[in-house]
């Protein structure tokens, strides 16, 4: 009898289950234990090369437990919004009645999810974007669940209004906080650190600003920026690592260039003012008067 490739073709860029592969002849059980393969969940294996992520150990989760439904923050990764990092417990829902599920690294819920609130995306059930962005608002501390909804909104197909509808119907431990965090997101903010500028200068004194606001000077389009203050001729711009990719730098002047010389003045903000929040706001403040 031939013996099985060390590494077959079917096996090589997915997770799969190891029962499986031997039932079938691929692997034998010597095979299976050897450093070829990588063990995500019991019986749940995949090649050593393929790298390591959320998302390759939520498809594991949903492999070896095949009725659950994938929630909270690995429901986000699953609709695009990276909430949950390569090594973060993977979290699912499994129907009432079930076994009882105690692996390290998964985070087991069990509940009759309501099945218009499941959908299936890439092989996978996964609570809809909507149900996904109400259970972050419940969940998480407030501006973390506002920046959360706010991401699912702009990233994850959510549609804000359902959310809303949704966190005003909620019941149970965590409902109000998901409420007061829907009705604070906009689902505009392009980053978390966005939505928290924004949230910091809401509860300040200052005027509201427009946010992602495009700004149009003698019929020819400038810019769109983070927030803009249009009668002082002001935008704020949080100023986040993706400026630092190659090119970036030159594209960014060229940017602040156009929006100069159609008289406006830019602020922008980093991650280290908002460990300064008063002294950020005095700033603010200091070039709304310099516009009024």
């Amino acid at each position: 009898m031939p013996v099985p490739a060390t590494v077959p073709a079917p096996l090589r860029a997915a997770a799969f289950l190891g029962s499986d592969a031997v039932r079938g002849g691929l692997l034998t059980q010597g095979q299976l234990r050897s450093q070829v393969w990588r063990r995500i969940w019991p019986d749940v294996y995949v090649h050593r090369d393929v790298p390591w992520s959320h998302g390759l150990r939520v498809r594991g989760a949903a492999l070896r437990w095949p009725d659950a439904v994938v929630t909270g923050r690995s429901a986000a990764v699953v609709w695009g919004v990276a909430l949950a990092g390569p090594d973060d417990d993977v979290e699912i829902t499994l129907p009432t009645p079930a076994n009882q599920v105690r692996v390290p690294g998964l985070r087991v819920r069990r509940a009759d999810v309501d099945a218009k609130r499941v959908l299936r995306h890439d092989r996978l059930w996964v609570a809809s974007p909507e149900q996904t962005a109400v259970e972050l608002a419940g969940t998480l501390p407030l501006d973390d669940g506002v920046a959360a909804v706010d991401q699912m909104v702009v990233a994850g197909g959510a549609d804000l209004a359902e959310v809303r509808w949704l966190a005003g119907a909620a019941l149970g431990p965590g409902s109000r906080r998901a409420r007061r965090a829907c009705a604070l997101a906009d689902g505009l903010a392009e980053s978390p650190q966005e939505t928290r500028v924004r949230l910091l200068i809401g509860r300040s004194q200052l005027p509201a600003p427009v946010a992602q606001h495009r700004i149009v000077d003698a019929g020819r389009f400038i810019a769109r920026v983070d927030f803009g203050w249009p009668a002082q001729r002001l935008a704020l711009e949080y100023d986040g690592l993706w400026h630092a990719e190659p090119g970036q730098f030159a594209r960014d002047r060229e940017r602040l260039n156009r929006l100069r010389e159609a008289g406006w003045q830019v602020v922008f903000v980093t991650a280290r003012d908002l460990d300064s929040p008063d002294r950020l706001i005095a700033r603010i403040a200091a070039a709304l008067a310099v516009g009024r």
